[in-house]
C-alpha cells in the first residue's frame, strides 16, 4: 500500500523576503554609485536610495512574519527567510550606524574652531564658482552652543611661528588631507591675516563640503581657525568635526616637524 506523503506548504513571506532583499541591494548600490559619480542629481539620488532602504525594511518584516508562521504552522522556508533577513541586514547596516550617530550627535552642519567669530567664507569669483554660487549662511547662536557642548575639543590652533611661516604649513596640511584648494591668500595687508578656501568630499557618497581657514597674527605667533560646512542636509553626522580634528592634527604634526 503506497504511503501518501503530504508536504507542509511553503511560507509565502519567506519566498518574497530574499527577492525583495536582493532588489533592495541592487537599488541601494546603484543609487549610491550614481550619487558618488555625479550621474544623478542629489534629490533624485536620495529618493532612490531611500526607496532601496524602505524595500529592505519590508524584506526584514517579511522574514519576521515568515519565522512566526514557520514556528506556529510548521511551514517550510526557514532557509529562505534567513537569507532574506541577512541580505536586508547588509543593506541596512551602514544606514543604521549613521542613524545612531544622528541620534547621539547634535543636529548641526557647520562647525568652527571660533564659535564667537567664525571665519567668513570668501566671495571671490573662484570661491563662488567652486561652491556653485553658494555662501554658507551664518549659524544661529543656539547651534553654536550645541557645537560647544558636543565638541569641546574643537579649538583654535596656535603656533609659535609668524603667519608667513604658518601659511605654507596650512596649505600643506590641506593638500595632505586630499582637499581641493580653490583659493589661497598669504598673510599680509593691513590686518596681516591670510586665508585658504577648499572643498572636501565625504567618503562614501562624495558629497561636497566647504572649508575656510583663517590665519591671523598674534603677539606670540599665529592663530589658525578653521570652519567646515556641509552643503547638503541639516545634520552632518559628525563629519565636519572629524574633518577639523584631522586638519588640526596634521597641521600640528607639520609644525613640529619643521622645528
Amino acid at each position: 500500500m503506497r504511503r501518501l506523503i503530504i508536504e507542509e506548504p511553503y511560507s509565502r513571506p519567506a519566498k518574497w523576503s530574499p527577492m525583495l532583499a536582493w532588489f533592495a541591494l541592487v537599488v541601494t548600490v546603484l543609487s549610491t554609485l550614481m550619487i558618488r559619480f555625479g550621474r544623478i542629481d542629489y534629490q533624485a539620488g536620495f529618493v532612490a536610495l531611500g526607496l532601496g532602504l524602505a524595500i529592505a525594511v519590508i524584506a526584514v518584516g517579511l522574514s519576521l512574519v515568515a519565522f512566526i508562521r514557520i514556528w506556529q504552522e510548521g511551514r517550510r522556508g526557514l532557509g529562505s527567510a534567513v537569507k532574506g533577513l541577512v541580505l536586508a541586514a547588509l543593506v541596512l547596516g551602514y544606514p543604521a550606524f549613521m542613524g545612531l550617530r544622528a541620534v547621539t550627535l547634535p543636529a548641526i552642519n557647520d562647525v568652527s574652531t571660533d564659535t564667537e567669530e567664525p571665519p567668513a567664507f570668501s566671495r571671490s569669483r573662484a570661491a563662488l564658482e567652486a561652491r556653485r554660487g553658494r555662501v554658507p549662511p551664518d549659524v544661529p547662536p543656539q547651534e553654536r552652543e550645541l557645537q560647544r557642548e558636543a565638541y569641546v575639543q574643537i579649538a583654535p590652533l596656535t603656533l609659535d611661528i609668524p603667519p608667513e611661516d604658518a601659511f605654507p604649513l596650512v596649505r600643506k596640511a590641506a593638500e595632505n588631507l586630499g582637499w581641493q584648494i580653490i583659493e589661497a591668500v598669504p598673510p599680509g595687508g593691513r590686518t596681516g591675516s591670510g586665508r585658504l578656501e577648499a572643498v572636501d568630499r565625504t567618503l562614501l557618497l562624495k558629497l561636497p563640503d566647504d572649508i575656510t581657514i583663517r590665519i591671523r597674527p598674534r603677539a606670540d605667533g599665529t592663530r589658525i581657525d578653521i570652519r567646515s560646512a556641509s552643503r547638503i542636509g541639516h545634520h552632518d553626522l559628525g563629519t565636519n568635526a572629524k574633518r577639523i580634528r584631522a586638519f588640526l592634527e596634521e597641521a600640528s604634526n607639520l609644525a613640529l616637524a619643521v622645528k
